[in-house]
């Protein structure tokens, strides 16, 4: 004892003088010292309460206190004499004391509650950290301690408090920052203390055993929370080697079999017979499941613990101590393996005890350590292979807890280690989730729930079904996980003649998840997968293409893309392989997955990668006895690795790829094959490959022998090592390795029949071996980065299972949450959709909610919008549906009709808006630019089109809210109730969301394709039935569609081509097929009569065709046209002027004057008419060589017609005769600007344009109303007097003189002659009047015309007229101003001739053809007076002789004498021609 308390004297000392300012100290050390020695006095209080520990005062000196109450107080009487700072005393001066009571036998469970307890608040109080001095020291001394407590059990409830306490201290040891100092021996020794309590609570309170559990789940937190601050050292522990933990638990083997009795009766070590038996945990035994751990334990152990080993666990904690309690939580999760439990009766409360915690300790493990264990490969090899093995397992368990934790588990293993488990990941998937998650495998309900909630919860990672679909659906090598994902997360989600179930819901959010996740991934950028299209010109062995660079996108994305194609044609050809195996392979030579000349090694890589194979034609196609066949025999087995492999599990991989055929032959040359292939890699197992084949036909006979039920007599063990004496070289195989062989065959049959085509296999041990060789050499694990490199094909495989999907959950669901949920996964397939733009499933999916809109009764208005109103599920539809007609319009194609569809059920039932169709078109006109930039509809303005009377029906949501509420006196309605009118107000806010109006006023921004289809739906849509007359609400529909279909056709004309000819067909049908005035024709004359008017100014290369279009009202059936004629001529009139100077063709002007001209008979449209033609025609505004000649013969119709005022005829005269200034200002124009050619042309197309004016106003002469007639003989004069400036030929006169001018003359001395006074009234003065245009014309035109040809017919021919003219009797008598008007022209006529020398006696005096014989011959006839003075006599003798010869009796005639004063003074022209 004196030397305890010497020794604890001189390290005080030496703590003082090692006492530094540097360390960081409590704040305060008195405070610190009055807590220790509180803690003392506890300690020593409890101690005084067993008599044990009382003072004895005896004589005796040798009499003295207890060591441990000696060394209490000693610390006692020190403690407040310690100046230094806590930092710098060594914790073992404060600490030894509690610690030897803790460690002494003769301490009952109170006394060692409280030590306890003192430990715990000192390591608490934060005065021991790493920077103590002896911190090291002094940890171990606690753990060694407290591990190695042991007192007397006086009641199980303070042993109890004991068992707690000591689980306090050990984890505030290790959450302590002096904790780094641990060694790792230590950190092991203190889990499995811990460990050991967890079991021993088994029979303890329900308190002992939550927190024995916490504890234990906490100290694993701790320690691997600090794995990502470990660097990436050597580690050289052995996991299977005989550590801590092992030792430990071995420690208990033999200690098994006694102390489990003791365990089930409840009781442990206690006091027996008043005699106090120590007990603790060391002594302490474990329940079944630690005693057969630690058998398997020692089984796997490889052998002593080496002193490398030693030295490793001894150094501060690391590695090793987390590679061994990893190792050992593994080992829990193989308790029911060597249970050999051979029922289930009892599996759910095993399985959900030790498997649950320790799945729970495992877990928390990898959420600490996370993607540390990538750095530590002893680690990640346990996570590799025995982790996942036994979560293979434990996935298949009964139990839904299990499955739950092995599933958050993996989960989080693809987290954080996904890139180290791609096979093991694939496995998971293939044989748990996808298994468990179908009932046709024999999952129970809730197995399948839990399997389907992990199964969605991966889903809704961001990057997990991208990289499925990347690493294991395009390579060659795995199973298609994401194309077995969606098929099975669609089927589920279908209620199978059931209500909707959860599961079902479930599945459905699964979908969405995924089409979500690539709703994200949206314009993130990617490389476009479509492109990377295969094109197989000739074979390539693409069994052994490999990536560059599997870290950059632009070398992985083509690839994987590439080997998709690569796979689904190597489907298509073992389908085809499968029908036919020559043909197959003919088949695949034809794609060129095959060389064109078979050779063995591509053969085999095809049986060997390709799914969908029939095993049976693979195995007899192995076992061929054609020399090819063989070579293709030995090429498969080479394609296995065997290495390092137990020959009975490399048999058993080696048949599950195919069916060992039956005859002995092929058996023969199969298992040749396969132990050639195995002796190559595993030389050192046996002498030859001839041993190899012998061992192999013995393991198929056993197996035949052990498992065929017609053998009646099995084969022992002693038989079979019998039959394979000497086959090893003529040595034996050791007998260990031909027993395990016997017995491994005997417990698992080799299934040399393997199912065909399974898709979700069961992992046997064989197979897991397999894939644990397989996965060194497989391709790495494809990270994502998150882009939509591969959603294309993804989506293209997931969007149709996905639509139909929803559509049934939507169908079936009766929860708003539901209807939201199917609502939102519309909405991304249709944003994906349009995305990808694959219409055909935008089209699908609008289809599919449109099956939703539905109204119950539209014979009922009012009972169809309450009805409606109150369905929730129609009104999210309908909203949807719209959401997805304005935002993925372009992508919409056939889908149009149905959106339609419901268009017009709204619009039967008044909802839409008003003038909706109107708003629309007019919407360019007036509109206002939203915040995203895109224009709404507006009100219509004034200038709205007139319609006639059609009886029409009240329309909006409001007069139909009015007529609900309306109480009439002809029929007692009832009040609609409050549940009412908030189902017409849910009405109209669901349409009010819609925006339906946008679909149409925004058309312009729809692309071409959409447009297309969109006016097609339109225009079938409001086609008539053709049996039959229609109903009034079909009508209704035909004009809504007509004027929607207006409306885009007018928002597009920048695009009028793409719609222009539907639009025309659909009008032009409506305008033929109609007999009688109705608002359809109404609306389709109208609404071309404003596509024409507004789309004229912007489509130049389209106006013939838009003109054109308008011949379609001349087709109006009469009682048609006549009752919409006033209207369609004021729009007409406003086209024209508005659109005037954009009409350049003849063929458009032929269309606008045709329309112009019929007018002209029509009493209300003639006004409007005729007030176009005149903004046409006035001041030659808009004439145009192109429409002269349509103008003045519009011009004609409305002079000739008397359906209204005179004045109008004498206005289009005047319009007429005016227009002969345009043929003037051309010919000047064209002969400044044209070539001489074109200038020759364009003179005779004048000529010919003023000729028909001439002939236009000729017919008009001839008027039988006076006004008219005057007035057009007038306009013909100044037309003629008019052309001088035309420069035209004399050809054109002379002919304008015999078409024209001579026949109004005859044809108005005929009238004069044979009509009625009452016809034509005062004939004498237009006979006058022509007269007098006949000498003007004649002298004006006189001295050009004088040097043609045909002048002296001419000549002739005008005193043929004026000689008729002179005898001419009006009403019976010869008029009065006739006679006195002709000798005074003809007079005039001659005096200018003379003048101009254009008539004077010819030199031959006897040529009687001669103009002057001829002249004087008609001469005096009229006025046989006028040569005398016209032309004096100037040689009387020979004019006497000359008369005498020429006239003989005609008479005589008085020379008249007239002035050249006089000549000057009469009327004659003022200039010639020019």
């Amino acid at each position: 004892m004196g030397h305890v308390k010497l020794q604890m004297q001189t390290d005080i000392n030496t703590a003082e003088e090692e006492a530094g300012k540097s360390g960081a100290g409590y704040s305060n050390r008195t405070t610190v010292a009055c807590m220790i020695n509180a803690e003392i006095g506890a300690v020593l209080a409890v101690m005084r309460r067993n008599v044990r520990w009382g003072v004895h005062y005896m004589s005796d000196d040798d009499q003295l206190e207890h060591s441990l109450v000696q060394s209490l107080k000693a610390l006692r009487r020190q403690i407040f004499s310690w100046q230094s700072q806590w930092h710098v005393i060594n914790p073992v001066l404060y600490l030894q004391p509690f610690l030897d009571v803790i460690q002494s036998d003769e301490t009952g469970a109170p006394i060692t509650g409280v030590a306890l307890s003192s430990v715990y608040k000192i390591l608490t109080l934060d005065v021991i950290d790493q920077n103590t001095v002896n911190v090291g020291d002094a940890m171990h001394l606690v753990v060694d301690a407290v591990t190695s407590c042991r007192f007397e059990v006086t009641d199980p409830g303070s042993e109890e408090v004991v068992l707690m306490k000591i689980l306090h201290v050990l984890l505030a040891c290790v959450k302590s920052k002096a904790s780094v100092m641990l060694s790792n021996q230590h950190i092991c020794t203190i889990v499995n203390t811990c460990f050991r309590i967890v079991h021993q609570a088994g029979t303890k309170s329900e308190l002992l055993q939550r927190i024995a559990r916490y504890t234990m789940h906490e100290l694993v937190r701790s320690i691997f929370s600090h794995l990502q601050d470990i660097d990436d050292v050597t580690e050289h522990a052995l996991v299977n080697g005989s550590t801590a933990l092992k030792q430990e638990i071995d420690g208990l083997k033999n200690e098994h079999s006694s102390a489990n009795r003791q365990l089930e009766n409840g009781s442990l070590n206690s006091a027996s017979d008043s005699q106090s038996v120590s007990t603790g945990i060391a002594s302490s035994t474990l329940s079944d499941v630690a005693a057969i751990i630690a058998d398997v334990n020692t089984a796997t152990s490889i052998g002593k613990e080496t002193d490398l080993n030693e030295q490793l666990m001894n150094e501060p904690y690391g590695t090793p101590c987390m590679q061994e309690i990893f190792h050992f939580l593994c080992s829990l999760l193989n308790v029911v393996e060597h249970m050999g439990t051979s029922s289930r009766s009892n599996t759910i409360a095993f399985d959900e005890d030790v498997p649950l915690f320790a799945l729970t300790l495992i877990n928390s493990a990898i959420e600490l350590g996370g993607s540390s264990f990538h750095r530590h490969p002893k680690l990640l090899s346990l996570i590799q292979d025995e982790l996942f093995c036994n979560l293979m397992q434990f996935g298949l368990s009964m139990s839904p807890l299990v499955l739950s934790m092995v599933s958050s588990i993996v989960l989080n293993l693809y987290h954080h280690l996904r890139t180290e488990l791609k096979l093991q990941l694939e496995a998971f998937f293939s044989c748990v989730i996808l298994r468990l998650a179908q009932s046709k495998y024999g999952a129970s309900y809730q197995q399948q729930e839990v399997a389907m909630e992990a199964l969605v919860d991966f889903c809704r990672q961001k990057a997990f079904t991208v990289e499925t679909y990347a690493n294991f659906d395009c390579d060659i090598t795995c199973s298609n996980i994401f194309e077995d994902i969606a098929n099975l997360l669609s089927k589920s989600a279908f209620p199978v003649n059931s209500p909707l179930s959860s599961m079902n819901v479930l599945a459905l959010d699964g979908l969405i998840a995924v089409i979500q996740g690539m709703d994200e991934r949206i314009g993130n950028g990617s490389l476009s997968s479509e492109h990377s299209l295969v094109n197989l010109e000739e074979y390539t062995p693409f069994w052994h293409e490999k990536c560059e660079n599997f870290s950059d996108p632009n070398n992985w994305v083509p690839f994987v893309c590439r080997r998709k194609r690569f796979k689904k044609k190597m489907m298509i050809g073992a389908d085809h392989f499968n029908r036919d195996t020559k043909k197959g392979l003919q088949f695949l030579q034809g794609i060129h997955l095959l060389p064109d000349k078979l050779d063995p090694q591509s053969v085999a890589c095809f049986f060997r990668y390709s799914t969908g194979l029939d095993k049976n034609l693979i195995g007899d196609y192995l076992g061929n006895h054609d020399e090819f066949c063989v070579e293709v025999l030995h090429e498969f087995a080479r394609t296995f690795d065997f290495k390092d492999m137990a020959i009975d599990t490399a048999l058993r991989i080696f048949l599950e790829t195919f069916r060992l055929p039956g005859e002995s032959q092929k058996i023969q040359r199969v298992l040749e094959a396969f132990s050639e292939r195995y002796y190559e890699q595993s030389p050192h197992i046996l002498a030859n490959k001839d041993a190899a084949l012998l061992l192999s036909y013995s393991i198929i006979m056993l197996n035949t022998d052990q498992h065929n039920t017609q053998v009646k007599k099995k084969m022992t063990e002693e038989d079979f090592i019998r039959n394979n004496r000497r086959i090893n070289g003529g040595n034996d195989l050791p007998r260990e390795v031909l027993s395990e062989l016997y017995h491994s065959i005997c417990k698992n049959e080799i299934q040399t029949t393997p199912e065909q085509g399974s898709s979700f296999p069961e992992m046997t041990p064989s197979r897991w071996i397999y894939l644990t060789h397989k996965s060194k050499n497989t391709a790495p694990f494809i990270v994502s980065d998150r882009k939509a490199h591969l959603d294309y094909d993804m989506f293209s495989i997931l969007s149709g299972p996905t639509v139909a999907a929803i559509s049934v959950v939507f169908d079936n669901a009766e929860t708003e949450e539901v209807y939201q949920t199917c609502m939102d996964g519309f909405l991304a397939v249709a944003k994906v959709s349009a995305y990808y733009h694959l219409e055909s499933i935008l089209d699908d999916l609008v289809v599919s909610l449109c099956k939703f809109v539905t109204i119950l009764d539209l014979s009922s208005v009012e009972e169809s919008i309450l009805a409606f109103g109150e369905d929730t599920k129609a009104r999210m539809a309908t909203e949807t549906v719209f959401t997805i007609a304005n935002r993925y319009s372009d992508y919409i194609r056939t889908g149009w009709r149905n959106i339609l569809d419901c268009i017009l059920k709204f619009h039967k039932l008044g909802l839409l808006p008003a003038q909706m169709a109107n708003d629309a078109a007019e919407e360019s006109e007036s509109s206002t630019e939203t915040a995203n930039g895109k224009r709404y509809a507006h009100s219509l303005s004034s200038s709205q089109l007139l319609s006639v009377n059609t009886p029409k029906r009240s329309s909006g949501l409001i007069s139909r809210f009015s007529q609900l509420l309306y109480l009439g006196t002809e029929e007692t309605r009832s009040v609609p109730t409050e549940e009412q009118v908030a189902a017409q107000q849910c009405s109209l806010q669901t349409i009010q969301k819609c925006h339906i109006e946008s679909i149409f006023s925004e058309s312009k921004f729809l692309q071409a394709e959409s447009l297309l289809h969109l006016a097609k739906a339109l225009k079938s849509a409001g086609v008539k039935p053709k049996k039959g007359n229609s109903t009034y609400d079909v009508e209704d529909n035909s004009v809504f569609c007509l004027e929607l279909l207006v409306a885009i056709t007018l928002n597009n004309r920048d695009r009028i081509e793409l719609l222009w000819q539907d639009v025309y067909e659909h009008i032009s049908n409506i305008v033929q097929a109609t007999v009688m005035p109705c608002t359809l024709v109404e609306k389709a004359v109208f609404g071309l009569l404003r596509i024409c008017h507004r789309l004229l100014p912007y489509k130049e290369n389209m106006t013939d065709e838009l003109l054109r279009s308008l011949q379609l009202v001349l087709k109006l059936d009469a009682r048609v046209a006549d009752t919409y004629y006033d209207q369609i001529t004021q729009e007409v009139s406003h086209l024209v002027k508005a659109n005037a100077s954009h009409i350049r063709s003849q063929l458009g002007w032929r269309t606008i004057t045709s329309l112009l001209s019929i007018t002209a008979r029509h009493l209300e449209a003639s006004e409007a008419g005729f007030d176009a033609l005149f903004f046409i025609m006035s001041d030659g505004a808009h004439i145009l060589p192109a429409n002269f000649v349509l103008c003045v013969d519009a011009a004609k119709q409305f002079a000739e017609s008397r359906v209204g005022e005179v004045e109008r005829s004498v206005v289009a005269l005047d319009l007429m005769a005016g227009s002969v200034n345009c043929l003037e200002k051309w010919t000047n124009d064209a002969k400044q600007a044209m070539k001489e050619e074109e200038v020759a042309k364009m003179l005779q197309d004048i000529g010919d344009m003023w000729l028909r004016l001439l002939q236009g106003i000729k017919k008009l002469c001839l008027d039988q109303r006076e006004e008219v007639r005057n007035h057009a003989l007038l306009s013909l004069q100044n037309c003629l007097t008019g052309s001088v400036g035309i420069h035209l030929p004399h050809g054109s006169w002379l002919q304008c003189f015999d078409q024209v001018i001579f026949t109004v003359l005859d044809d108005l001395l005929e009238i004069s002659q044979t009509r009625s006074q009452k016809d034509y009234r005062n004939m004498e003065g237009t006979l006058i009047l022509a007269l007098k245009l006949l000498s003007k014309v004649f002298l004006l035109l006189l001295q050009d015309l004088s040097q043609s040809t045909g002048f002296s017919k001419l000549w002739l021919d005008v005193l043929t007229r004026i000689e008729i003219f002179m005898n001419v009797k009006v009403r019976g008598r010869r008029s009065e101003k006739l006679q006195e008007l002709v000798p005074e022209l003809l007079k005039n006529t001659l005096l200018v001739m003379k003048a101009g020398r254009v008539l004077e006696r010819s030199s031959s005096s006897g040529d009687e053809n001669s103009l002057w014989e001829m002249t004087w011959l008609h001469i005096n006839n009229i006025a046989p007076s006028l040569q005398p003075e016209v032309f004096p006599e100037q040689d009387s003798k020979q004019l006497e002789q000359k008369q005498m010869e020429k006239v003989g009796d005609r008479g005589h005639a008085e020379n008249v004498s007239v002035p050249s004063n006089e000549i000057s003074g009469q009327d004659g022209p003022g200039n010639g021609i020019g």
